[in-house]
């Protein structure tokens, strides 16, 4: 799958438990809508947060996140949250996302997450296993020697 195409998308149902007084998504949720969409983006192409740490010692933390809110989402609303991976580097990805409902756009964010080993949690080189997987795209050069660190 070529992060070229078009962003994955991942469906998110709004429960009681992700609104606020208000009754609107409570604004940090929107991080957990894009933490889970990443997850299934990984499963997507083929590969397990739990299976890639047994396999390979690496786990992904989020280093960064930039979210804009611009329309509230409320309870049992059905989100669309799409993943587009931006940038790989040696040890570290940057991925656009965007929550939907219906064709109305309520937040959008970046996302920038690192590759640590999982026992020290010191930075370490994204596992080859993950590269293969995300590479070649036409707008990607993972671990090129001209990529961020």
């Amino acid at each position: 799958m070529s992060q070229g195409d078009a962003p994955f998308s991942w469906p998110v149902r709004v429960y009681w438990e992700d609104t606020d007084a208000g009754g609107v998504v409570f604004y940090a949720n929107y991080l957990k809508f894009f933490e889970r969409a990443r997850t299934e983006w990984l499963r997507n192409l083929g590969q397990s947060q739990q299976a890639l740490r047994e396999q390979t010692g690496a786990i992904f933390i989020v280093s960064h996140t930039q979210v804009r809110h611009l329309a509230p989402a409320r309870l049992d609303d059905e989100l669309r949250i799409t993943v587009q991976l931006t940038d790989c580097g040696r040890a570290s990805m940057s991925f656009a996302q965007q929550a939907w409902c219906g064709p109305r756009l309520l937040a959008e964010g970046t996302i920038r997450v690192g590759c640590v080993d999982a026992s020290s949690w010191r930075p370490r080189r994204m596992p080859d296993l993950v590269l293969a997987l995300i590479v070649p795209s036409p707008h990607l050069t993972a671990a090129a020697p001209t990529t961020k660190p």
